[in-house]
């Protein structure tokens, strides 16, 4: 009897710390799901924008990216660049960080919105004929740092500033498309077929 009496609360005992190692597991699989997704986008975005701004990794600068953008009818087109770099290279860098994290994505999905529409809209789905695969799977993934956060290794976490959930994706869903909307109207429509280059 006495030896019953002791293991039972022992087994319960094991039994919770097995429980607590599976806990830590599960958060230990998700944040670092999350970090790479976060540096995948983020940093993706980011040289995108680095080459919009600086003209760095065979990008073509200010210059070269607003003779593009008036291509596809954004006049003045070196201010539509810079404000495009801008908001890749900021909106990257701070998902990456996982800083702002809301602000990231909303960034992040309207930039791959507007690129999707005017640069490869009319050629179908697949990246092979130009098409807004690539616009889709970076927009996408950017928008659900919105939903699920950023995770526990993060600025927004250690910050404690870190706001997710459903209300906050719907949230940075409509100020993307939202700004999205702005962007493209301000845009000529009279515009010619230029080569997708520039996102």
């Amino acid at each position: 009897m006495g030896k019953s009496g002791t293991s039972s609360p022992q087994w319960r005992l094991m039994f919770m710390y097995v429980l607590y190692m599976q806990t830590q597991l599960r958060r230990l699989v998700m944040n670092t799901g999350l970090l790479l997704i976060r540096l995948v986008v983020g940093l993706t975005l980011a040289a995108h924008g680095a080459q919009k701004l600086f003209g760095w990794w065979g990008g073509y600068g200010l210059e070269g990216t607003g003779k593009f953008f008036e291509g596809l009818g954004f006049y003045p087109g070196r201010r539509h660049a810079l404000s495009a770099g801008v908001v890749e290279f900021g909106g990257g860098l701070l998902a990456a960080a996982g800083l702002l994290t809301p602000l990231a994505a909303a960034l992040t999905f309207s930039v791959m919105i507007v690129a999707a529409v005017t640069v490869h809209g009319g050629k179908g789905f697949f990246g092979t004929g130009g098409g807004y695969e690539y616009n889709v799977v970076l927009g996408g993934a950017g928008l659900a740092l919105a939903f699920t956060g950023p995770g526990a290794w993060s600025l927004d976490a250690l910050f404690g500033s870190a706001p997710t959930g459903q209300t906050t994706g719907v949230i940075a869903l409509l100020v993307g498309v939202a700004g999205a909307a702005a962007q493209l109207a301000s845009r000529r429509t009279e515009t010619v077929n230029v080569p997708a280059r520039a996102h």
